[in-house]
């Protein structure tokens, strides 16, 4: 039996939603949670520093074992074209020597986009704009919000086909990520769209607060405080600032880390060496 954790629970609901650790709902997860790790016979997670927790509530940490999220290369052999309306947007702002911090995903109130915003609104002086792609139960707020403080440099469009998605980050200067502070952030993330962000090649600016750091461990970025929009403008700027060939330097480990940490090829063999070791 090997026990595979995404997310914490019930610690998410105690600590996002402030539930009682002696609600019946909670309390009945809880006992699920320590059996799990008391009877598993290896407990595989996304989450790199949730081992502590984990022995806390019954887990051998000899049965811990930290396997990522990871990128399928097929993505990036088979990819889509962006539709005309994006690209012709695209092209046309390279034309005028714009630097382009692209955002592909979801926009929800998790991830932090109005910092986003509100950094834009700093940046109207600079040779910079931000196009972002996706959809999610914030958008028109944020539009709204784009629009009351009459921002021309930050551009929105519907979500595009997952195929597509590397042909847009291809097309960006520089990448964004960020998200809000949230306590259970400390055991670890492994976010999709950042490993998009590293397949690119393109630089990063990372506005986390997490128990790890992929863009800091590849070197593939600026890591940035999280919900500070001061922050996020500045390092977009420090990005500005570099040479092409920084940047691309900066692309080129984010890619190279992906390939080597994070390719389903060799995350399959890790899983399978943890199933070998057990059956053995």
């Amino acid at each position: 039996l090997i026990f595979e954790v995404h997310d914490l629970w019930p610690l998410s609901p105690k600590e996002i939603g402030n539930m009682s650790s002696y609600h019946p709902f909670i309390f009945s997860m809880q006992m699920a949670e320590n059996y799990a790790y008391r009877n598993a016979d290896a407990v595989v997670s996304l989450l790199p520093k949730a081992k502590e927790h984990m022995v806390e509530h019954g887990l051998n940490p000899d049965k811990f074992h930290y396997i990522p999220n990871g990128i399928y290369l097929e993505d990036w052999e088979e990819q889509q074209p962006l539709s005309d309306e994006i690209l012709t947007k695209i092209l046309s702002l390279k034309k005028e020597g714009q630097f382009l911090l692209g955002y592909a995903g979801s926009q929800g109130s998790a991830n932090a986009l109005n910092y986003l915003v509100e950094a834009a609104e700093q940046l109207q002086d600079e040779p910079c704009e931000i196009v972002l792609v996706g959809k999610g139960p914030d958008k028109e707020q944020l539009i709204q919000l784009a629009r009351e403080k009459e921002l021309m440099n930050i551009h929105f469009f519907d979500a595009i086909p997952k195929q597509s998605i590397p042909s847009f980050l291809n097309e960006m200067d520089a990448l964004f990520i960020g998200g809000k502070y949230i306590s259970l952030y400390r055991f670890g993330i492994s976010p999709n769209k950042l490993l998009d962000y590293l397949m690119a090649g393109k630089p990063i600016v990372y506005s986390f607060k997490a128990g790890n750091n992929l863009v800091e461990e590849s070197g593939a970025g600026i890591t940035v405080e999280p919900e500070n929009a001061k922050e996020i403008a500045n390092g977009v700027k420090d990005l500005m600032k570099l040479s092409k060939e920084e940047r691309e330097n900066m692309g080129r480990k984010g890619r190279e880390f992906a390939l080597t940490h994070h390719s389903y090829d060799v995350l399959v063999k890790r899983f399978l060496e943890v199933i070998q070791n057990k059956n053995n």
